[in-house]
């Protein structure tokens, strides 16, 4: 559908020279659509209006443009910065990585997804790596490929990006998918966190139902075995109570990849006795052992 909006305005406000504690309207710059999203940018302000991407400098009677991006495909609806690298979220497009060359005064395009993912919420993990939710409930980690940061060095000044088209004009470079996890609800809110004092961070996220959950990282190669076993020998164990394979249900929409489901490792502990000497049997382990291990996993991150 068209969206039609008969005004929208971008408002600049400043804490009061009395207390700072209100908040005094500077001035409002009209734009051509809605400003879905806002981002501080080296001094400047990034702004999505539509599925054009500005960057706006600080004037006195309004915000002065200084550079504009029309290559987002349909509608931006997050913003992410580090340093000159620009993370951008289009509602049907999944995320794209832009570069702002300072000394030609533009951004190009030069890295993008090979799936159409109906983005909600995208946080920046480290300078390569996005993690990205859809409104389908599902929960992805990308990263830019070698070749990808090979292409930056090789291109300081970005001319190539611009020309160098991949099929159906989208960027020549694709993110790498590293994992793939189908949550089964709408992610709201997406961020790295620290949940204890002087734990490790995390990945948290919350969804429209009022969920509130975690990835976490793994730290040894033993840990990731282990808990793969575990979730494996669980499925067999502690089938759904409707009938659904639990694989399927993780890979709703893609193929579960890279994640171990610890709601499903959790449900050790309400097994009945037997049925944990078996699967702790399995795993070379005593039940307390198996219990002790998921305690810790749980404990160095949250609660």
């Amino acid at each position: 559908y068209q969206r039609r909006v008969r005004e929208a305005v971008v408002s600049t406000q400043s804490t009061g020279v009395d207390d700072g504690c209100h908040l005094e309207l500077v001035h409002k710059t009209p734009v051509d659509d809605i400003p879905t999203a806002l981002c501080s940018f080296s001094g400047r302000l990034l702004v999505g209006v539509g599925k054009l991407l500005r960057i706006y400098d600080l004037g006195k009677r309004k915000l002065l443009r200084k550079c504009e991006n029309k290559q987002i495909p349909n509608h931006i609806v997050g913003i992410k910065c580090s340093g000159q690298r620009i993370l951008v979220s289009d509602n049907q497009e999944s995320v794209h990585f832009l570069r702002y060359r300072q000394s030609e005064n533009a951004m190009s395009v030069f890295a993008d997804d090979t799936l159409p993912r109906w983005v909600t919420q995208a946080t920046l993990l480290d300078y390569y790596t996005v993690a990205v939710a859809d409104k389908f409930g599902n929960l992805a980690v990308l990263r830019l490929s070698q070749d990808a940061r090979d292409f930056i060095e090789d291109d300081p000044t970005g001319n190539k990006a611009i020309w160098d088209r991949g099929l159906l004009n989208g960027a020549s470079q694709k993110l790498d998918m590293l994992c793939m996890f189908h949550i089964g609800e709408a992610v709201s809110y997406l961020d790295l966190a620290t949940l204890i004092p002087g734990g490790s961070e995390a990945l948290v996220y919350a969804t429209l139902s009022g969920t509130v959950g975690m990835f976490v990282p793994f730290t040894s190669r033993e840990d990731i075995d282990f808990f793969q076993h575990l979730e494996m020998h669980m499925r067999n164990e502690s089938s759904p109570i409707c009938g659904r394979d639990h694989l399927a249900y993780r890979s709703s929409y893609v193929p579960v990849k890279g994640v171990v489901d610890g709601d499903l490792c959790e449900v050790y502990n309400s097994l009945e006795p037997a049925k944990r000497r078996a699967v702790a049997s399995e795993l070379d382990r005593q039940p307390g052992e198996v219990s002790k291990k998921l305690e810790d996993m749980r404990t160095t991150y949250a609660f």
